[in-house]
C-alpha cells in the first residue's frame, strides 16, 4: 500500500506529464444541447447507464427499454427518462433529491461509439408525463427530466478493446454469477439454481 500511495497522481499538473492534450476537435466536442446526430443515437439505444451521488458517495445505476425509450425534447436541452421497476433501492433518486447532478452515457448494441450527457435532473410525476410513457396501461412511478449542460459522442475504443460486443454474442460465460448465486450468498438455504429459475418466469411480467 505505502508503494501504491507513493506514485499516486494527486494534482492536475501531474496528470499533464503524463498525457498529450487532447486535440482541438475533442476538446470542442461538448455541446449544450442534444443536436440531431446524438438524438439519432438516442434514438436507437435500448440501454444507458446513469450515474448520480450526494455527499455520502457515487452511484451508477443501468437503465434499459425498447430503442428510443429515452426522449430529447425538441430544443434539445432535456432528455426524459421514464423510471422503470427495479429493485425498490432507488440509490439514483434518493441522491439526486439531494443533489441534482447527473452524468449518463448511452449505448447502441452493434455500435463501438457512446453518447454521454451530462447535466442535472428532476424527479417528476407529473401525470401527463407518465401517461406519455405508460406501457401495457402500466405508467412509470416517476419520469426523470434532464437538463443538457453537456453532450457529446465518445470514441469507440473502450468497447473495441473490449470486443464487446462480439465477446456477447454467444451464450452466458461460464463461471460468471447469477442473480440467484448473489441471493444464495446472503442467505445460504437459498437453492440458486431455482431462484434463477423462478425469476426468470417472472421476470417478464414484472418489466413493467
Amino acid at each position: 500500500m505505502d508503494m501504491i500511495e507513493h506514485h499516486a497522481v494527486t494534482t492536475a499538473d501531474a496528470l499533464a506529464t503524463l498525457y498529450e492534450r487532447p486535440t482541438e476537435r475533442v476538446a470542442k466536442k461538448a455541446l449544450d444541447h442534444v443536436d440531431a446526430l446524438g438524438r439519432a443515437f438516442i434514438a436507437a439505444s435500448p440501454f444507458l447507464v446513469l450515474a448520480t451521488g450526494n455527499d455520502q458517495g457515487l452511484d451508477c445505476s443501468p437503465k434499459g427499454d425498447r430503442p428510443g425509450f429515452v426522449t430529447v425534447t425538441e430544443d434539445g436541452k432535456a432528455l426524459l427518462i421514464p423510471d422503470r421497476p427495479g429493485n425498490n433501492r432507488i440509490d439514483g433518486l434518493k441522491n439526486l433529491v439531494k443533489d441534482s447532478r447527473i452524468a449518463l452515457i448511452f449505448f447502441v448494441p452493434g455500435a463501438n461509439e457512446t453518447y454521454r450527457v451530462n447535466g442535472r435532473a428532476q424527479i417528476s410525476t407529473d401525470p401527463a408525463l407518465k401517461r406519455r410513457f405508460a406501457v401495457g396501461g402500466k405508467e412509470p412511478r416517476t419520469v426523470l427530466v434532464v437538463t443538457v449542460a453537456e453532450a457529446f459522442q465518445h470514441c469507440p475504443k473502450a468497447l473495441i478493446r473490449a470486443n464487446f460486443w462480439t465477446a456477447g454474442s454467444s451464450e452466458r460465460p461460464k463461471g460468471v454469477p447469477t442473480l440467484g448465486d448473489f441471493a444464495a450468498r446472503g442467505n445460504p438455504r437459498t437453492d440458486a439454481a431455482a431462484f434463477d429459475a423462478d425469476y426468470a418466469k417472472r421476470a417478464i411480467a414484472e418489466l413493467y
